[in-house]
């Protein structure tokens, strides 16, 4: 029998991090209807699957319909949730999703049927081989907190579409914007078991992982990345795992200084800084330095941070105070060894508890935790370089490789360097945009996870590969089956010969022993 402490429900609540308002309390999926809601998407997947490509597209093209339609409303609510302003809830999340589909619909087809292999050895030149892309079957999404709305359905999207039912676990602080999710795919008259959210707590998400799944997608922190990946290997569940940055920016002494100050700008504090793809390390050429640090200070002093409800606000809140408590952290530990605070560098508690002042720091090194810790909130660490290799060598000395950006007036140059950084996207005098290209692959290297997510990666990771051969000759029998013996030793010598030989002579000498061979046998 179960106790009265196993019998109470866990709750969560969405809260408003600019306000503190909560916005709605939900009772957390306990790990029984975890399971319960994987044996449901298990059973209705094969009536999915079945349903064709077209029709999983038709339904696709009437969930875009509806988001469009609904655009403001789901972006005012992604920023009631999240704290982002509104206009960039619409460009970074629902533009995306929007986006996502359109690129779904016209490359679907393409990246999901099946594919000819053609075969080179002459032995098997009478058979037929193709690939063909399965569904995994049930995929299991886990979602973070900072981007509540585009990640988990820009993932959701592309399983589905491959023919998988999904059960999505989102943060357990933004579960409203997987609840619109949900509901328009269901205005979509996507079955509803096809997708379902669980929404809940670490233990939830823990329950997800340890379900039946067939896959798992998840997007959050190395730590528990880690944990994850750890838990998936003791039944080899395949996984993709975005586990964030500490994304270099790199701006060499050719670049346009007002055009990389501002990127620097935006990309840093962009969703307060709360984005994987932000630039959260600046190497600028001591030439530029100077000047590049004068630039973003002017620049950041302008930005005006709030209420992302203000249609006037750049800058939003952080999501919790514990996420500013860790900023200020990484800020005190700069100071502390001798980083210069150029612009904020302060809580701007007469907005509210989670408003933390955009922050420029000049004159980091490697040693500080803001240059090599995921910081993940609105600051700037800058330093300078004076050689191409040293800038490389910088941005490459760390754990993670997600995303890089190189500035500079000669493109060859800024890709050439590109190619030198380990990372899984490096964009050449733009950043963070890349998320927005739908036909990008996202992810990483070394710390940032492995897999992909967007684009036909993305796509491909919802299928496996199954090769499917078919013998041309099914009454013949294989020269190569049983009737081993000296005669059939020296007709495979003259069949290799005759396929890898040196020059032609040797060809020809392979041929006689092969096809002479067969005759003697035949007599």
């Amino acid at each position: 029998m179960a106790t009265n402490a196993q019998m109470v429900t866990r709750k969560i609540a969405s809260v408003n991090p600019a306000t503190g308002e909560v916005l709605r309390e939900f009772d957390c999926v306990s790990s029984g209807e975890v399971h319960e809601a994987v044996g449901r998407a298990r059973e209705a997947q094969m009536d999915w699957q079945n349903r064709g490509l077209p029709e999983r597209l038709g339904m696709l093209r009437k969930f875009q319909r509806i988001l469009h339609a609904r655009k403001n409303e789901v972006a005012e609510c992604i920023t009631r949730e999240s704290g982002k302003p509104v206009s960039e809830a619409l460009v970074t999340e629902v533009s995306v999703v929007l986006d996502a589909v359109r690129f779904l619909i016209e490359n679907a087809h393409g990246v999901l049927q099946d594919e000819p292999i053609p075969h080179g050895n002459l032995a098997t030149r009478l058979k037929r081989g193709k690939l063909a892309r399965a569904p995994y079957g049930v995929i299991g999404i886990v979602s973070p907190w900072n981007y509540p709305f585009s990640i988990p359905a820009t993932e959701t999207l592309a399983a589905l579409v491959a023919g998988n039912t999904v059960v999505l676990k989102p943060s357990e602080l933004t579960s409203m914007g997987a609840m619109e999710l949900q509901s328009m795919l269901r205005a979509a008259e996507i079955p509803e078991n096809a997708f379902q959210v669980a929404v809940g707590d670490g233990l939830t998400g823990s329950a997800l992982v340890a379900s039946e799944i067939d896959k798992l997608v998840f997007t959050g922190s190395v730590a528990t990345g880690k944990r994850i990946a750890a838990a998936a290997a003791e039944r080899l569940l395949p996984v993709v795992l975005e586990l964030g940055g500490k994304d270099p920016m790199i701006v060499l002494d050719d670049a346009d200084l007002d055009v990389a100050s501002s990127a620097a700008v935006w990309g840093a504090f962009v969703n307060a800084g709360q984005a994987c793809l932000s630039v959260e390390r600046c190497y600028v050429h001591r030439d530029l330095y100077r000047k590049f640090l004068e630039l973003c200070v002017e620049k950041v002093k302008a930005l005006r941070v709030g209420n992302g409800m203000d249609p006037e606000t750049e800058v939003g809140p952080l999501i919790t105070e514990r996420q500013l408590r860790l900023v200020e952290a990484h800020v005190l530990d700069a100071k502390q060894q001798g980083a210069r605070v150029l612009a904020g560098g302060e809580r701007l508690t007469g907005l509210g508890t989670n408003f933390y002042a955009p922050t420029i720091l000049a004159d980091v090194s490697h040693d500080m935790r803001v240059m090599h810790e995921e910081t993940f909130g609105p600051v700037l660490p800058v330093t300078s370089f004076e050689t191409e290799e040293e800038a490389v060598t910088l941005a490459n000395d760390s754990l993670y490789g997600l995303a890089a950006s190189v500035w500079t007036g000669d493109s060859r140059r800024g890709e050439r360097l590109a190619r030198q950084i380990h990372a899984g996207t490096v964009m050449v005098n733009d950043v963070v945009s890349c998320f927005a290209i739908s036909e990008a692959p996202h992810g990483g290297v070394k710390a940032s996870g492995i897999g992909r997510t967007h684009g036909r990666f993305g796509l491909q990771e919802m299928v496996w590969l199954k090769y499917i051969d078919t013998d041309l000759m099914p009454k013949m029998k294989k020269s190569w089956w049983y009737g081993y013996g000296p005669a059939f030793r020296q007709q495979m010598e003259g069949f290799v010969d005759l396929q890898f030989g040196r020059g032609l002579s040797a060809r020809l000498r392979g041929a006689i022993a092969a096809i002479g061979t067969v005759y003697r046998k035949k007599l």
